[in-house]
């Protein structure tokens, strides 16, 4: 059940996006601008990041649904969980380590980021780039969570799995029909 009467009992993002339609159309196209944008941070990476961020806050909504569409992209099942449990073990590629180190502490404790922690993740092979559009995915899922929980969205496991699937398959700019046009000027 959500937090707003106007909301029904399975809303969605697109849901709360249509309480402002030209905010949710702004918010759409920004997540099409960072995550299918291309980088050698791909967009696997980027939603293996939605996925680890949204799990960090326990956001059901969005770690179910980033999770999903991290698994279409071929991410491995049980990888998201076990970077969840512990960062340091789970079997991930070397130079996503750093990168993921960096997302955890930006969600956690975001006023203790040094240099050194962007040091890391050039020093595994990350450029400038490649940074600003992982610092771009981490806060916009900070962002997205918040927005789920304020609203008392949380979703369910069919959703989760169709959604995942059709992000994956159709990218963002879909979700924008289900806003209403803009207005005419």
């Amino acid at each position: 059940m959500t937090f707003f009467a106007s909301l029904p009992h399975d809303a969605g993002v697109r849901h709360i996006l249509g309480l402002n339609p030209r905010a949710g159309r702004a918010l759409i196209e920004f997540h099409s601008a960072v995550l299918r944008q291309d980088t050698a941070l791909t967009a696997p990476h980027k939603e293996l990041l939605a996925a680890y961020v949204s799990g960090l806050n326990a956001c059901a909504y969005c770690h179910g649904v980033h999770r999903q569409t991290a698994l279409a992209f071929g991410v491995e099942e049980s990888l998201i969980e076990q970077l969840l449990d512990d960062l340091d073990s789970a079997p991930v590629e070397p130079k996503l380590r750093p990168l993921l180190a960096y997302a955890r502490k930006l969600t956690l404790e975001p006023s203790k980021m040094v240099k050194t922690d962007a040091q890391a993740v050039f020093e595994a092979g990350w450029s400038e780039r490649d940074l600003h559009d992982a610092v771009l995915t981490i806060g916009l899922f900070n962002l997205m969570n918040r927005l789920l929980e304020g609203h008392g969205v949380k979703g369910q496991d069919h959703l989760y799995k169709d959604r995942g699937a059709a992000l994956a398959r159709d990218g963002y700019a879909p979700l924008l029909a289900h806003l209403p046009a803009p207005p005419s000027k």
